[in-house]
């Protein structure tokens, strides 16, 4: 019935009790779940969890806040995206959240990685997987340059794809819309003090709404600042439905729509 359209059930905090963790999705009626890649590193071990489940998709990316890792290149991330359980490009994006001495501008190699991701994207076709704190304007102005948008493009796809665990405002989210992505929204949405998310969340159209846990982090209430779950992403549809004034059972329906248009392999 729902669908959590991002989760890391290869960090160590799920990984360690993924029986307990998939019996818990299955008793809340989470029927599929896409897993997350943040590193080439980790690619394999996401790779390995799709083949065993039937119900569980992956990506393939490098998280922009991942430094030391292996650096992706456009044809990496397309032999990895050969793969038939691999659905979408990312975690990918830009972060500036967590600068700390450095400059926006010595953030230059991120703009690059999240170039690489969106070129790959647009070859295999896929979506992207978008990550973006405290640099909206970087994020959207890449997007727009490296996505296919201009009429002297290359005539690749358009790049396309989802704003994961949405907390920009309202105008950043009309631009992703306005480009052709979705807004996922996770259990922040639920946290009192998220009052201006709700507001977004209300002006965006159902049928361009995903939802999600990215656990293991950001519980939902009731369960904030515990370890999150998939089983966890209906209390994020409950708040939706009631921010949207609608039934939980719509938005279900409506997000587990959402997410099979946008991640096409993903019927079960």
């Amino acid at each position: 019935m729902f669908v959590d359209s991002h989760c890391h059930l290869t960090f160590p905090e799920l990984s360690s009790q993924l029986p307990a963790v998939l019996q818990a999705m299955q008793a809340a009626s989470v029927d599929r779940a896409l897993c997350i890649c943040t590193t080439l590193e980790e690619f394999e071990a996401v790779r390995d969890l799709t083949e065993r489940h039937v119900n569980l998709w992956g990506t393939i990316g490098v998280h922009p806040d991942n430094e030391g890792v292996r650096e992706p290149t456009v044809e990496a991330l397309v032999a990895g995206a050969q793969h038939p359980r691999v659905v979408a490009i990312g975690e990918t994006g830009l972060d500036y959240y967590r600068l700390g001495s450095r400059t926006v501008d010595e953030m230059v190699w991120q703009r690059e990685r999240f170039r690489v991701h969106i070129r790959a994207a647009r070859q295999m076709d896929l979506p992207l997987v978008i990550h973006t704190r405290s640099a909206s304007a970087d994020t959207l102005d890449i997007l727009k340059q490296e996505g296919g948008f201009s009429r002297a493009d290359s005539g690749l796809p358009r790049a396309r794809g989802v704003f994961h665990c949405f907390t920009e405002s309202a105008e950043v989210a009309r631009a992703a819309l306005d480009l052709g992505f979705y807004i996922s929204f996770s259990g922040i949405l639920t946290f009192r003090n998220a009052a201006e998310l709700r507001d977004v969340a209300r002006m965006v159209p159902l049928d361009r709404c995903l939802i999600e846990t990215d656990s293991p982090y950001l519980a939902p209430v009731p369960y904030r600042g515990k370890i999150n779950l998939p089983a966890y992403v209906p209390f994020v549809a409950r708040q939706l439905a009631e921010i949207q004034g609608v039934s939980v059972e719509e938005v279900a329906a409506a997000t587990s729509r959402n997410f099979e248009q946008l991640f096409s392999k993903t019927t079960l």
